[in-house]
């Protein structure tokens, strides 16, 4: 029987994590606006039949389908929010399981670090896929299970404030959120993205 582990809807993709998805993403890619949905599953083989059933469903595009050892995500999107609400029902139906049997998310880990030192932001700026950070900024960094949800909260973040997208990695055991900007719009930014993972309800579970 397959495990829902995450299932989150963003209703509106933001231009830089919509962009930073074109940059990590091997499927069709979106742009900015376009409604998404994330779902991870296990066992992570089962994300190839939550696929069928979410493409032959409606019309939507797959920009990322990820199978790992334990876990399988999926991302899809579409201009149509309706159709990419119709998706995830397929998904669900498939699984038999209904939207808040997903797992409750977990921050694992929030942490500013603020006025970054010049070698700091190399080592960073030598592995993110998103945008870079300079010296003096601030860092923000988050880290959830399961995974997915890092998604939503690098998008809530961007519609809160000015900050830039570093990193996001939205599958595996733990999901990262690298954020850098000024300090007045990451105190705003990070509140954003601690708020956008408390608010999704869900079951108890092992992350």
């Amino acid at each position: 029987m397959s495990e829902l582990r995450c299932y989150v809807f963003i209703d509106s993709l933001q231009p830089q994590f919509a962009s930073f998805l074109g940059t990590v993403a091997q499927g069709f890619l979106p742009v900015p606006g376009q409604a998404s949905l994330f779902v991870e599953v296990a066992p992570g083989m089962d994300i190839m039949r939550v696929t069928d059933a979410a493409l032959k469903a409606t019309d939507v595009r797959p920009g990322m389908m990820i199978i790992e050892r334990l876990y399988g995500m999926l991302e899809l999107h579409s201009d149509s929010q309706a159709d990419v609400r119709q998706a995830g029902l397929a998904i669900l139906d498939l699984l038999n399981l209904k939207e808040e049997e997903r797992i409750k998310p977990e921050i694992t880990s929030s942490q500013v670090i603020r006025n970054i030192h010049d070698y700091h932001t190399q080592l960073i700026n030598r592995t993110r896929h998103g945008d870079m950070i300079v010296p003096g900024q601030s860092l923000y960094v988050l880290e959830c299970a399961p995974a997915g949800y890092a998604a939503i909260a690098a998008n809530e973040a961007e519609k809160a404030a000015n900050i830039n997208v570093l990193e996001v990695r939205a599958f595996g055991s733990f999901g990262r959120v690298l954020l850098g900007g000024e300090e007045r719009d990451i105190d705003v930014g990070y509140r954003a993205a601690e708020q956008a993972i408390e608010s999704i309800s869900g079951r108890k579970g092992k992350a």
